[in-house]
This record gives C-alpha cells, structure tokens and sequence, in this order.
C-alpha cells in the first residue's frame, strides 16, 4: 500500500477517517473553549491548562483497568457508545452556572472514557489496513489531526469571541453526536480481535508483558515524555498570548501536518528510523527561545517550526508495531495513547504551575528545556544498550521493509 488513494479505496477506512476528523474537530473546538472560559473565571493559568490538558490525566486510571478491552470489545459499538458520552459531557459543561471545580471533575471523568478510544481506533485501524499499510493510514489520520486542528483553532476562535464560550461548547457537543451518526452507520461490525472478557486483571498482565521487553519500553518512553514536556509548553498558549492563542495552535497544527506529510509519505524506511532523535530535538528546540518573551509573528513560527518534530511520533509507532505480536496491537497502541495524553496532562499540570510560580514564558522554557533532556538521555540509553552483547536485541523483534527496527536509535 503506497498511495493516499490506496487508503482510501479500502474498505471502512472512510468512515473510520470522517469519525475521527470530527471527533478532532469537536475536541479541539471545545478545548479552546473550556480553556478560555476557566481562565476568564480564574484567571488562573495552572486551572486554564488543566482544564483543556488535564483530562489527559485520567487516562493513566484507564490504561490501568480499561484497556484490556480494546481488543475485546466490537469496535463499532463502542466507538459509537465514547462520541455518546462526549456529546453528553460537552452539552453539561456548556450549562450556565456550571462551577469551575464541577467542570473539571466532569472533564476528568471523560478523559477516563477517552482511555479507551485510542486502543479501539487504532487497533481497528491496524486491522482495517496490511502491515505495509498502517504508517500510511496512521499519517494521514495525523495530517487530518492537523488540519482539524488549524479549522478548529481559527472557527473556535471566532465562535468564542463572536458567541461565547458557552456556545462553542454546544456546537462541539453537535459534532461529538455527529460522530455517533458516523461511527455506527459507517462501519460494519467485526468481532472482537481477542477471546475473552476484559478485567483488571488481564489489563495489568498485557501491560507488564509489554513492558518487560527492553527496546519496546524505551519505544514507549520515547512516545510518551518528550512531546508530553513539549505539550505542557502549548498548554500555555492562552495565559501567553490571550487574544492570540488560536493562532498559535492553529501553526503548531500547521507544523505538525508538514511534519507528518514528510515522515509519512516522502521519507524511506531506513532514512526516517534514524531520524526520531532529530524530530524530538527540533520539536522542543524552538520554545527554548520563548525564554526571549517574543512578540505574536515570532512565537507564531517558533511554534510552527517546532511543531514539524511531531513527526517523531509516527516513526516510533512504525517500531511499536514492529515489536507488537499482532493479537496485542490495539492494547499496545492504547497504551501508547493513554500514556501519551496522560504525559500530557502531567506536563499541563508542571507547566501551569511553572506559569503560576514565574511566568508563561519561563514555564515554556522550563518545558522545553526538560523535553531536550529527556530525549538526549533515552538516545545515550538506547546507544548504550546497543553496545551490550547482542545488541539490546529483544525476542520479539520483527523487520519492516527489510530493516530490523530494534537495531535502528528511536
């Protein structure tokens, strides 16, 4: 599978690409508007990060009791049954009179059912597409991200300063219903990819079975940390720049598709596996300069410069899979995505605070900074377990395109 077209003349891949647009659309559209409502309340930058990052925070409760079900529940069903919820959620937080602490409470029990979605998603979508197929899907599906998220940004904008905070919410609860439409009329329905019930129980096995593989836990650490650190810096977009933060989300998602236009469809195999460290590098880079306080245009292309480094994600997750027996491949993606996102809301969490204690720019600088080290410290690691006796070769390795993926540095 080579080309866009190929995608999308598979079957089912279409609605599940439409679904996952909207539900993009709707969560960028109410994030914004939750964050601008928090903080024209509190004018608190540590609550405005946490209310749009901080759901991300609940996601580690699932991925620690959910997300055995992301191989063992129908896909359709509960895709359909989390854009339910959503739309629901969303249309109580756009109640006048909802409290601050009430709305955080309810953002946090979404990020619980949000846990699972990502496992479903992409476990399906690995399903849906060969092997060869899925960086493919997965870049497009991240170039839709971004371009959602550039008409999220700039129609949220709008919508808050032309309605209000309130009603951008509603809008993005239709859309969340939208998504329900998409899913269950969309997609047919397929079994579960594993036997058996989910439980806590199986939960935790399949992740320390994940886990104790050496080159797949530094793959995943890789995933989750330096673009958390980096995501901590956009969590401070709104206190930085208030009347300007949809741009600079809208260039980070601009920056973002180049970045995954480019790993995805341009680069080969064994030129884009060596090239994770560099994308983690240039992705926290750019924010070291916000310690300079820059005016709106600046921060803008910082933003958008920095934000190409996302691609890092996309070559990390090629070697995921590569390293994932087929029957565990949604609840590895899951538990790369709930850890992902609650490495997020941890960093909203240290930036906020960073923001509270100093200022905006300095919690960027602080976020940035740590997000170099991080990513400089896994690379030694990495290198070091090479030069061990049988190269920090793991079992389980598998080859894609003819290079062995364990064998690469992230």
């Amino acid at each position: 599978m080579r080309t866009y077209s190929d995608l999308f003349r598979t079957p089912e891949f279409t609605p599940l690409f439409l679904a996952s647009a909207l539900r993009s659309a709707a969560q960028t559209v109410s994030g914004l508007a939750l964050g601008t409502l928090v903080y024209e309340a509190t004018d608190s930058p540590l609550l405005s990060a946490l209310s749009m990052f901080g759901p991300s925070l609940a996601q580690v409760l699932g991925a620690t009791t959910l997300l055995s079900a992301a191989d063992r529940l129908r896909p359709r069903a509960t895709l359909t049954g989390i854009a339910l919820a959503f739309a629901a959620g969303t249309a109580v937080l756009a109640i006048p009179g909802l409290p601050v602490w009430g709305a955080l409470v309810l953002v946090f029990g979404l990020g619980l059912v949000a846990s699972l979605g990502g496992g479903v998603t992409w476990g399906l979508l690995n399903e849906i597409l060969t092997r060869d197929g899925y960086l493919l899907g997965r870049s497009v599906f991240n170039m839709m991200n971004g371009l959602t998220q550039i008409l999220g940004y700039a129609t949220g904008g709008v919508l808050v300063a032309v309605l209000s905070p309130r009603s951008t919410l509603a809008v993005a609860a239709w859309l969340y219903l939208v998504t329900a439409l998409v899913s269950r009329l969309g997609l047919s329905r397929r079994e579960p990819r594993t036997a058996g019930r989910p439980s806590v129980r199986e939960t935790w096995r399949t992740n320390a079975r994940l886990w104790a593989s050496g080159p797949r836990r530094r793959v995943y650490l890789l995933l989750w940390i330096p673009n958390g650190l980096v995501v901590g810096c956009e969590s401070l977009f709104v206190p930085y720049a208030p009347a300007h933060a949809g741009l600079l989300f809208a260039m980070g998602a601009l920056g973002m598709l180049v970045g995954d236009v480019t790993v995805g469809r341009f680069l080969p195999p064994r030129v884009r596996a060596r090239l994770g460290i560099p994308f983690l590098l240039l992705l926290a880079g750019p924010y070291l300069f916000f310690v300079l306080r820059p005016g709106t245009a600046v921060a803008a292309a910082c933003v958008a410069v920095a934000s190409v480094g996302f691609g890092a994600s996309l070559i990390q997750q090629e070697r995921l899979m590569a390293l994932t027996p087929d029957e565990l491949s949604g609840h590895a993606l899951g538990l790369h995505s709930s850890g992902m996102v609650t490495m997020q809301g941890v960093s909203a969490a240290l930036a906020g605070t960073v923001a509270q204690l100093t200022s905006a720019a300095t919690g960027m600088t602080v976020m940035a900074a740590a997000s170099v080290a991080v990513t400089l410290a896994l690379s030694a690691a990495g290198k070091r377990e090479e030069r061990r006796p049988g190269g920090g070769r793991d079992p389980e390795d598998r080859t894609v395109g003819g290079l062995r993926i364990a064998d690469v540095d992230g």
